[in-house]
């Protein structure tokens, strides 16, 4: 229903606007922008919804960036999977997991979380983009 309203008031088409303003025709910059941006912001939003919410835009940059084809869509699936892995929220697996560690008597916390996730995920990340970039 989020993803919807945010659909609906124009918000998708601002930030498409906005990320078509800033990498142009350049498909590797708007590979850059997919990848680290979503891979970024599952920090602080899990990744199906923002998943959801970013197709439209995804879908809005391939039209208009000249031989973007399915690079982008690759961009996005690369960077909110491993992005997920930033925080505890990134990801539901990674909230089950915390539960069933905290039940079996080994709490995780979002802090103890982070200071290992995020690391792990910019390095994928990294690997990642790496491998888009050769592929695309």
């Amino acid at each position: 229903m989020i993803v919807g309203a945010v659909q609906e008031v124009g918000l998708i088409s601002i930030i498409a606007s906005g990320i078509h303003g800033l990498v142009g025709e350049n498909l590797t910059a708007a590979i850059l922008v997919t990848i680290w941006g979503t891979g970024t912001l599952c920090l602080l939003i899990p990744t199906i919804p923002l998943t959801a919410a970013l197709l439209p835009v995804i879908g809005f940059l391939t039209r208009s960036i000249p031989g973007a084809g399915n690079a982008l869509y690759y961009s996005l699936s690369m960077g909110s999977a491993l992005g997920a892995n930033n925080s505890l929220i990134g990801a539901t697996n990674n909230l089950v997991t915390a539960g069933i560690a905290q039940r079996a008597g080994y709490p995780i916390s979002f802090k103890a979380f982070i200071k290992i996730g995020f690391p792990a995920a910019m390095l994928t990340m990294l690997v990642g983009t790496i491998y888009i970039l050769t592929r695309f």
